[in-house]
């Protein structure tokens, strides 16, 4: 009977911290990890696809590349082509005013995001090659998850 009882606690904690907030995403690009964590510390960690050109921080619509900085989850959306998106805050201010200076258009549209119909049987698998515009792409099984997880509002670090 106290061994039931264990595993019962042991449960209801593993189930009560599965659907925690986090306060804070991090990407490390050169890692193509993603962590989410909550007061500092990692609460998951994913693997991901990055924009085709992955190397610097994006400047211009087309170019390919994942923004750095620091940027916020402005929104969601469950009807993705891409199964599930959580919004980035890209182009920050920092962003408009470089491309301002450069006339060019900084792009938009930078998301968090599953996998589409067509490739979604790839799962895991999809990390071989980047591929998005400038995304980061995870399984659709990690989006749900992620999906649940990070709050509208939460900051994300993206760094190189």
């Amino acid at each position: 009977m106290l061994l039931f009882s264990i595993l019962i606690f042991i449960f209801s904690v593993n189930t009560s911290l599965a659907y925690e907030t986090v306060d804070l995403v991090v990407v490390i690009k050169s890692k193509r990890a993603m962590f989410l964590m909550k007061e500092g510390k990692i609460v998951k960690a994913y693997k991901v696809a990055l924009g085709k050109t992955p190397v610097g921080k994006k400047v211009s619509q087309g170019d390919g590349k994942t923004p750095e900085g620091r940027y916020y989850i402005i929104g969601r959306n469950p009807n993705s082509n891409f199964y599930k998106a959580l919004k980035i805050s890209y182009p920050n201010e920092q962003d408009i005013e470089q491309a301002t200076k450069l006339h060019i258009n900084p792009g938009g549209g930078i998301m968090i995001h599953g996998l589409s119909k067509h490739v979604e049987y790839l799962g895991k698998y999809h990390i071989i090659d980047d591929w998005t515009e400038g995304c980061i792409a995870v399984t659709n099984e990690e989006m749900d998850e992620i999906w649940k997880l990070v709050p509208d509002g939460t900051p994300i670090e993206i760094l190189p």
